[in-house]
């Protein structure tokens, strides 16, 4: 590989600016650690002193010995009022003893007379005062240029001063901020290399902000020009619209540009980009944006019938990249898009190989046609349709686990308030009947404990077994004479499941919504276990 460029993660920082995102004390430590695990260089946890939890997780990292990553305080230049050695922030940032410091200082003229209040002379004076007396008790001190590209267009002279100030200061890097997200990367790119024909001693890095969505392309240009440093978010977080996304920013450089981002085994850790993604939307309670670049559910899913006969063929016809690289993986889905290409890819990831042009294909494709047509979402519930392909195909271990027998379902309303539903159900399995009945929060709920409660006795693994997520969407019909379907109109459930080690998606479809949810609920279970089924047979064989 070639050149390491640094990076600097502030998603413990900038990263919880982001209006839907709040991580406690511990939360950031598991964030931590794992940053450090996959091989982030510098991790920005906080400012000291500005709230409980940054005081207490700055207190606990300590314990911790990390592997890789260094911990970075941030904070401000001190405040004009007072010196060095009497400013709170400064002391702070000191007292937090950690490797690095980050603070931030006004770059731009403008900024410095009317947020600051100070002439831009003044100004200068504070960035080399506060970063001369960092650099007496911190081994690393790096500068945030706040509003450099809207401060350098407007005076590119007192800007370059700045960065200048802050270098013979003691700053090691000084790096770049697009602060306000508005530049574009024709201007950073010009920008970063005037600055660097001026001050060639200069270590540069870049700070972007997503508000005109080019963060990414802004870093990836600076660092094209000379920047060694990038700094950005997990999952692109941050406030307003968001910071540079490390998830996007890490492959681009280490594959497309050939650059060095991670440590020595990194195509190892590159493969875990995937599941750091997902993870930290996890830990930080965010629904996974499917359609992120690189890392997200929809990166390399192929709709289209052109583009799944295509991939048959080679994957990189369609695929600017094999999604193994990031830990991704590519997905053929069913829709009302799909030509018989899509059931043979999707066939071949369950092992069998077969010709489009078979009459199993033919028949597994028309079937999943009028599926589609009566409001299947195969897309969406992939789970749904393995379980459909496989049992055409006679997949062994995909059986009738179990048979219905019926189900009841009570909604109880009082006047007082009290609410109560309870579902009865009634099962066969391997010749044994079993009836149990179950309430819960909602006649679905309701319903999915019953069933599982029915099917634990001889399902033991089925306890692991939750209800993640569930979705009702009306379809649209008409009635014989043309109006429209109102509360007779067919609706579709999706229920995703979940245990231990994954998660899955299955689908139902009626005019009425409890036989709908029951089989979505049906085939969850089913697809649970069948799977568990087939990891037992791998173990034994």
């Amino acid at each position: 590989m070639g050149k390491k460029i640094i990076i600097y993660d502030t998603t413990l920082r900038d990263g919880t600016q982001s209006e839907e995102v709040s991580l406690s004390t511990a939360d950031k430590i598991k964030v931590a650690l794992r940053l450090d695990e996959f091989g982030i260089d510098y991790i920005e946890a906080g400012w000291p002193g500005s709230n409980p939890v940054d005081v207490e997780f700055f207190r606990e990292i300590a314990s911790y010995h990390l592997k890789h990553a260094r911990i970075a305080a941030f904070g401000s230049t001190h405040h004009p009022a007072n010196t060095p050695e009497t400013d709170p922030n400064l002391n702070a940032l000191v007292e937090a003893a950690v490797p690095a410091v980050t603070i931030f200082g006004k770059s731009c003229e403008r900024h410095a007379r009317e947020a600051l209040n100070i002439t831009p002379e003044r100004n200068l004076e504070v960035i080399r005062n506060s970063i001369a007396y960092l650099r007496r008790f911190v081994g690393e001190v790096y500068f945030d240029a706040e509003h450099f590209f809207d401060g350098y267009k407007r005076n590119a002279e007192y800007a370059t001063a700045v960065i200048r100030t802050a270098h013979e200061a003691g700053a090691q890097i000084a790096t770049l901020c697009d602060t306000n997200g508005g530049t574009l990367p024709d201007e950073v790119a010009a920008i970063v290399t005037a600055l660097q024909a001026s001050l060639p001693d200069v270590r540069l890095g870049i700070h972007a902000h997503n508000d005109c969505e080019m963060a990414v392309a802004n870093s990836v240009v600076a660092v094209q020009h000379g920047a060694e440093m990038v700094q950005g978010t997990l999952n692109g977080v941050g406030e307003r619209c968001g910071n540079a996304n490390l998830c996007s920013i890490i492959p681009v450089l280490q594959v497309k540009c050939g650059l060095s981002c991670l440590p020595p085994d990194e195509s190892q850790r590159l493969r875990q980009l995937s599941a750091l993604s997902g993870w930290f939307a996890e830990v930080a309670n965010m629904k996974p944006f499917r359609r992120q670049p690189f890392v997200g559910k929809s990166a390399f899913a192929h709709k289209g019938g052109v583009h799944a006969s295509a991939v048959n063929r080679s994957s990189s016809l369609y695929e600017h990249m094999p999604p193994e690289t990031v830990g991704n993986a590519q997905r053929i889905l069913i829709t009302e898009l799909a030509g018989r290409s899509n059931i043979v890819s999707m066939a071949r990831g369950f092992g069998f190989h077969l010709d489009k042009d078979e009459p199993v294909v033919r028949g597994l494709f028309n079937e999943l046609k009028k599926k589609t047509c009566l409001g299947y979402d195969y897309a969406s519930a992939e789970a749904s349709v393995e379980l459909l392909i496989l049992r055409k195909l006679a997949r062994r271990g995909v059986r009738d686990f179990f048979k219905l027998v019926r189900y009841h379902v009570t909604s109880l309303r009082g006047s007082t308030g009290e609410n109560m539903d309870e579902a009865t159900v009634m099962v066969e399995v391997e010749g044994v009947v079993e009836h149990t009945a179950a309430t819960g929060n909602g006649p679905v709920n309701a319903l999915d404990t019953a069933l599982r409660k029915a099917l634990k006795p001889f399902y033991p693994r089925l306890a692991e077994m939750r209800l993640l997520d569930f979705k009702v969407r009306v379809l649209t019909t008409a009635d014989d004479v043309g109006r429209p379907g109102g509360t007779a109109s067919v609706v579709r459930v999706l229920i995703e499941s979940g245990d231990a080690s994954r998660t899955w998606v299955t689908v139902g479809v009626s005019h009425d919504i409890i036989e709908a949810s029951w089989q979505a609920l049906a085939d969850s279970v089913i697809y649970k276990l069948y799977r568990d089924e087939e990891e037992r047979r791998r173990q034994d064989d």
